[in-house]
C-alpha cells in the first residue's frame, strides 16, 4: 500500500481531533443540562410590613443579604399574624418586632417554632411628645401633671381653654380619649387620618414655636429633625387595669400611661439557622440603634426616596457597621 503524503496525514489528524472534540462537547453539555433546569435555592422570605423603619430595614437587611450571595424575597404580613408564620416556617425573618404593639403574639409564638434572633441596642417607645421649647412655658410639662396644668397652652380656641392632644389615626387602637378621662385631664384629642398629618402639624407648630402635643414614637425621623421628649404619665401596671384605687384616680381604672422604654427584637423561623447558617450568622449580628434607624427613616419620608434605595444609601454610609456585622471587623 502506497503511503498517505506527511500532509495527508496532517489534515487527517486534525479531522479526528475536531471530531473528537465536538463529540466531547455535546456530551459535556448533556451532562451540564439538569443542572441548569434544576430549581432555584429557596429564598430567605423576610417579612414586610407597613410602616416606614420596618420597610426601610427589611430593605438593608435584603441588600446585604442579596450582596453576599443570598436569594431573598419580601412578603407583606400583619403585624400580628407574622408570629405565627414565622413559627410555620410561611416565613423566615423579622427585622424589627416592637414589644408595646406586639409582645403577646411574639410571646405566643416563641419556642414553637419562632426564636429570638437577638434584641436591637435600640429602644422604642410611643405616646405624648412635645418639643423642648415648650418647657420655656411650661417648665414641668416633661410631666403629665404639668401638662395638664398648662393646657390652656395648647388650646385652637382661647375661649375654651381646652388642651388639644393630636393623636394618631383612629384605626391605630390607640384609646387615648379614655387616659384623658381617666386622669381628669383638661384635653381634648384629636385624631388625624395619616401620619403625614402628624408631622405636619409638628412642622408647623416648629416653625412657629408653638406649644404642641401630639402622638409620636422612637426610633422615628423626629430623633434626627426635632428637639423634644415624650412626657411621662404614670407606668403601667396590672393593677392599673385591674385595681380603681390604684393610680392617681381612686375612682377610675386606666389611668396610666405607656412603658418609658420597649425592647426592638429580632425574630426568625427555627429552621433558617439549618438552611443557611451563614445567612444566619449574618442576621444573628445585625443590630440597629435609635440614631441609625432615624436616619434610614429620614431619607424615606424627609428626602422623599423610595425604601429599596434608601437602603441602598444607607448601607453605603455606614459601610463600617455593616462590615462588622459581616465579621469582617
Amino acid at each position: 500500500m502506497k503511503p498517505y503524503p506527511a500532509a495527508l496525514n496532517l489534515l487527517v489528524c486534525i479531522l479526528l481531533a475536531i471530531c473528537y472534540a465536538a463529540e466531547a462537547f455535546a456530551i459535556a453539555k448533556q451532562t451540564a443540562a439538569p443542572q441548569a433546569t434544576s430549581p432555584p435555592a429557596q429564598p430567605v422570605l423576610l417579612v414586610q410590613n407597613d410602616w416606614t423603619s420596618q420597610v426601610v430595614l427589611a430593605h438593608i437587611v435584603g441588600h446585604i443579604l442579596e450582596d453576599e450571595g443570598f436569594p431573598v424575597k419580601f412578603v407583606p404580613f400583619d403585624s400580628q399574624l407574622q408570629f405565627q408564620a414565622l413559627a410555620d416556617g410561611a416565613v423566615h425573618f423579622q427585622i424589627a418586632a416592637w414589644q408595646g404593639p406586639m409582645y403577646e403574639a411574639y410571646e405566643q409564638a416563641l419556642g414553637i417554632g419562632m426564636v429570638d434572633a437577638g434584641t436591637h441596642a435600640a429602644s422604642t417607645r410611643e405616646g405624648w411628645w412635645i418639643p423642648h421649647y415648650v418647657l420655656n412655658e411650661c417648665p414641668d410639662a416633661a410631666n403629665w401633671q404639668g401638662l395638664n396644668d398648662c393646657a390652656h397652652l395648647f388650646a385652637p380656641d382661647d375661649a375654651d381653654m381646652t388642651g388639644q392632644f393630636t393623636g394618631p389615626p383612629a384605626d391605630w387602637g390607640k384609646n387615648y380619649a379614655r387616659l384623658i378621662t381617666a386622669l381628669q385631664m383638661n384635653f381634648a384629642i384629636t385624631n388625624v387620618n395619616t401620619p403625614q398629618e402628624l408631622w405636619s402639624t409638628l412642622q408647623n407648630a416648629y416653625k412657629n414655636r408653638a406649644p404642641v402635643v401630639l402622638f409620636n414614637w422612637t426610633p422615628n425621623f423626629t430623633d434626627v429633625m426635632y428637639d423634644g421628649r415624650f412626657v411621662d404619665f404614670p407606668e403601667p401596671t396590672d393593677a392599673c387595669e385591674a385595681d380603681a384605687s390604684w393610680g392617681p384616680n381612686p375612682d377610675a381604672t386606666g389611668d396610666c400611661g405607656e412603658r418609658r422604654s420597649n425592647w426592638l427584637k429580632k425574630a426568625a423561623w427555627s429552621g433558617l439557622a439549618q438552611m443557611y447558617p451563614a445567612a444566619w450568622k449574618i442576621l444573628k449580628r445585625v443590630n440597629f440603634t435609635n440614631e441609625q434607624i432615624a436616619s434610614a427613616m429620614k431619607m424615606v419620608d424627609i428626602d422623599e426616596m423610595q425604601p429599596v434605595d434608601a437602603a441602598r444609601l444607607w448601607i453605603e454610609q455606614n459601610s463600617f457597621v455593616v462590615q462588622q456585622w459581616l465579621g469582617r471587623r
